[in-house]
């Protein structure tokens, strides 16, 4: 029986892997923490009367599993929360993210669902980042105003 303690290229490849999976999931998270405090940063520039949840609330984003329900409830939250602002300063605008983040919610809801989830994440992604696009827009509609 003999036994190696040299250089195995099978250990330096799973090793690599584990080093490259774990870069891409802390820039995952980075991203995703970015966008939550874009949120709680949105919802704190709607005044405290017209919140319909608290800023940080959405950090409960979070949690894997939970996140997929609570999606729905933060979109709807801040659509509610943006149209009262913006209601209350007389400001124009229309939608608040609704549709969009709807649909970002439905479909990342559906890509646990196999085979679909080849078609929805790329459009869940696109939603996404649509949605972020258009909530930050709104908040800094918000802050130029005051």
């Amino acid at each position: 029986m003999m036994i190696s303690h040299g250089f195995s290229p099978w250990m330096f490849l799973t090793g690599m892997g584990l080093l490259f999976g774990l870069i891409i999931g802390l820039a995952a998270l980075t991203v995703a923490i970015l966008y939550l405090v874009s949120l709680m940063k949105t919802l704190n520039a709607v005044s405290p009367a017209n919140r319909k949840m608290s800023p940080g609330l959405v950090f409960l984003l979070l949690i894997p599993f939970f996140n997929l329900v609570w999606n729905f409830f933060v979109v709807i939250y801040i659509r509610d929360s943006l149209k009262a602002e913006f209601e209350t300063r007389g400001l124009e605008g229309s939608g608040f993210g609704g549709g969009i983040g709807l649909a970002m919610s439905i479909l990342a809801a559906v890509s646990l669902v196999p085979f679909l989830s080849l078609l929805t994440s790329l459009a869940g992604f696109v939603c996404w980042i649509l949605y972020w696009s258009q909530i930050t827009g709104f908040r800094h509609r918000l802050e130029t105003a005051t």
